[in-house]
């Protein structure tokens, strides 16, 4: 938990650190924390992934990596701000890539986006 908050962190208005962040693989644990950590690491999972995604060339690397379909399940499922965290990764995810939109529609992300 604390290194996706430290990850979250460096990442944060710097694509130097996102880019680096993702060269060095963070991004396939990150995702494993979305399905398997504590409600409080999905949560710093899915901020590290929205600052990450921030950066155009991380969008697809998230998305193959397979981070839509737990962070649609938050939206559900998750804690408030796990709510909040996972609309805004996907929305950076799909910002402006036409193929992770799709594939966010696909995992059902409409419905609890819009209720």
């Amino acid at each position: 938990v604390k290194a996706a908050k430290a990850l979250a962190t460096i990442g944060f208005d710097n694509p130097e650190n996102r880019t680096a962040i993702a060269a060095a693989g963070a991004i396939p644990p990150l995702v494993t924390m979305l399905t398997s950590g504590t409600d409080d690491g999905k949560v710093k999972a899915a901020a590290s992934l929205l600052n990450l995604t921030v950066s155009p060339e991380n969008q697809a690397t998230v998305a193959a990596a397979g981070a839509i379909p737990p962070l649609v399940a938050m939206l559900t499922s998750g804690t408030d701000d796990g709510k909040v965290k996972a609309a805004k990764a996907l929305a950076t995810i799909g910002f402006d890539n036409p193929e992770n939109r799709t594939a966010i529609a696909a995992a059902g992300a409409i419905p609890p986006l819009v209720t």
